[in-house]
C-alpha cells in the first residue's frame, strides 16, 4: 500500500464521525476504490477528553470490512495496552510522540510484530521532535488540529509544518509516508497534499455526507489533481 505514493493519495476516513452505533454498517458498505483505510481514534479520557472505543469493539469491526484499519492511539502510556492493540492487525498502528518516554522502543515492537508503525505530533510540539525517530518509522501523523474532537477547522501553520517535515524527508532520503489529519475539507485537501502529506485522513467532510462514497471520491479526485 506504501509503494508508489509520490504520485498518488490514500485516503483515511475518520469513522469517529460516523453513527458509531451503526458502524458495521457503515463500514460494510464503503467502497474501496476511494476509501483506502479505516481512520480509527483511540481515546482513553486522560491523553485527550474524549473516551471512544478499544480493542474488543475494534475486533468486532473487523468482521464488517476487509478495508484495512489505520489505528490511532491517542492514549496515556501506550506501552501499558500496546498489545492489545497490535493483535488486532491493522495495517497502521500509530502513537503519540507526547504520548510516552519510550516511543522508539514502541514503534520497534509494533514493527517487530509485522505491522506499520507512526508516530503522530500536535500542533504545539515542534516538528523538529521527530526528525531523530524517524528511521524507527513508517509514518508520521501530523495532527492539523488539537487531537480529541473531530469537527475542528484546520490550523494554517500545519501547511509549513508538513512542509518542513517532508523537506527533511526527501533529504535525507527516508522511506517515511506524511499523514495529516484535522479540519479535511474540499477546501483544505489540496493545499496539504501540495504540502507532501499523502495519507489523507478525511472525518466529518466524508462520514457527514448523505452519499459518504460519493464524497470520498470526490475529495479523492481533488487531492490527486494537487499532487506536484
Amino acid at each position: 500500500m506504501l509503494k508508489n505514493l509520490t504520485d498518488t493519495v490514500l485516503l483515511s476516513p475518520s469513522i469517529i464521525a460516523a453513527d458509531l452505533s451503526l458502524l458495521g454498517s457503515f463500514v460494510s458498505s464503503c467502497d474501496r476504490s476511494y476509501i483506502h483505510l479505516l481512520h480509527i481514534d483511540v481515546m482513553d479520557g486522560n491523553f485527550v477528553p474524549n473516551i471512544t472505543i478499544g480493542p474488543g469493539y475494534i475486533h468486532n469491526l473487523k468482521q464488517h470490512t476487509d478495508i484495512p484499519l489505520d489505528i490511532h492511539l491517542m492514549i496515556e502510556k501506550p506501552e501499558l495496552s500496546l498489545q492489545s492493540f497490535i493483535d488486532c492487525t491493522p495495517y497502521f498502528l500509530t502513537i503519540h510522540y507526547e504520548s510516552t518516554r519510550q516511543p522508539v522502543r514502541l514503534l520497534k515492537l509494533i514493527k517487530d510484530s509485522g505491522l506499520k508503525a507512526g508516530i503522530s505530533i500536535n500542533p504545539s510540539t515542534p516538528i523538529e521532535s521527530l526528525y531523530d525517530i524517524l528511521e524507527y518509522t513508517d509514518m508520521v501523523l501530523v495532527m492539523s488540529v488539537e487531537p480529541g474532537f473531530y469537527g475542528q477547522k484546520f490550523i494554517p501553520s500545519s501547511l509549513k509544518r508538513i512542509e518542513k517535515l517532508n523537506t527533511f524527508i526527501i533529504e535525507h532520503s527516508l522511506d517515511v509516508v506524511i499523514q495529516v489529519d484535522g479540519g479535511i475539507n474540499e477546501d483544505t485537501i489540496a493545499d496539504v497534499v501540495k504540502a507532501g502529506a499523502r495519507i489523507i485522513v478525511a472525518g466529518s467532510s466524508v462520514f457527514k455526507s448523505a452519499n459518504f462514497n460519493a464524497q470520498a471520491k470526490k475529495l479523492l479526485e481533488i487531492a490527486k489533481k494537487a499532487i506536484v
